[in-house]
């Protein structure tokens, strides 16, 4: 069944990319309108395209951005394959954890013109977890949790050089086969994106979230904040690197930190392709993130 959902959700991402619209086309009539109030827009009353601004996504990097789905258009953001090694060594124990993921997706509708609302799915997981000490093996597999969010630009959707946007979530506890923890958490993200002189941008993001405890006795809060720094490259092809943290207030939980860098390429206004790698730089962080990923609006 997993595999089933996993190769629908692929292929009905891909289906899309190749409707997905190129602004290149020949003008309209709608289009030569001028502007007019984008707040009178909604989800039933959909922003023209003549008016929609640039496409912005949540993805390659963890830095959120704070620009939302403009009103009445849909975004389809996911990881095409996601690679993920991990080795822990300590005394008496080596344990190494190799897990792969097809089609994680955030499906994004905008309700207004300054928000959006979010569904993240992981439906394909793969993890096996190898304890070298022992020579144990144990194999998971199935559907993760989905998480809900919903993004509130405060100021700079359509312009200015800064952005700053809030953004509540909660997770679900929807895994299978021991993929989660079975436990309802949730928090909010503050992106800010800020235009830096020279063409560099730079993306701040600070993260409050509350977890489950690792003994299953309530809840903890845990702090993450991440800064990226992007540039083009050269035509439609950019870069960023990114330094990203997550502190956990649970006893004795380490501190968690990468360094990620990636490459984004417009193919058109409407459909990006991207790829990267995340490196952890603490003993807790996983060792190796590599990925291949799909934007598209329409």
């Amino acid at each position: 069944m997993a595999n089933r959902i996993c190769a629908l959700v692929t292929g009905f991402a891909l289906s899309l990319s190749l409707f997905a619209d190129d602004s290149s086309a020949p003008a309209n009539p709608e289009t030569t309108l001028p502007p007019s109030n984008k707040g009178d827009y909604n989800l039933f009353n959909p922003t023209p395209r003549a008016q929609m601004r640039e496409m912005s996504t949540d993805r390659p990097d963890k830095t959120e951005s704070p620009y939302t789905v403009d009103a009445g258009h849909f975004q389809i953001e996911m990881d095409l394959v996601s690679y993920t090694r991990d080795r822990h060594s300590a005394p008496g124990a080596d344990i190494s954890s190799d897990s792969l993921a097809l089609a994680p997706v955030n499906l994004k509708v905008g309700l207004l013109n300054q928000m959006d609302l979010q569904l993240m799915l992981a439906p394909c997981n793969w993890v096996r977890t190898e304890d070298r000490a022992t020579g144990s093996v144990t194999r998971q597999s199935g559907f993760g949790d989905v998480t809900t969010r919903l993004k509130i630009n405060w100021w700079g959707d359509d312009g200015g050089a800064t952005a700053l946007a809030f953004m509540p979530f909660v997770k679900f506890p929807t895994s299978q086969n021991g993929l989660g923890n079975r436990a309802v958490e949730g928090g909010i993200i503050i992106p800010l994106a800020v235009e830096l002189p020279l063409g560099w941008s730079m993306g701040l993001m600070t993260e409050f979230d509350f977890m489950q405890s690792a003994d299953g006795a309530g809840y903890h809060p845990e702090f993450v904040n991440s800064i990226t720094f992007g540039h083009e490259i050269v035509g439609r092809l950019a870069g960023y690197i990114e330094f990203f943290s997550q502190v956990s207030a649970d006893q004795d939980a380490p501190w968690i930190g990468t360094v990620d860098l990636g490459l984004t390429y417009r193919l058109t206004d409407n459909l990006q392709l991207d790829a990267g790698v995340n490196l952890g730089v603490t003993r807790s962080a996983d060792d190796l993130v590599p990925f291949l990923g799909i934007s598209l609006r329409f």
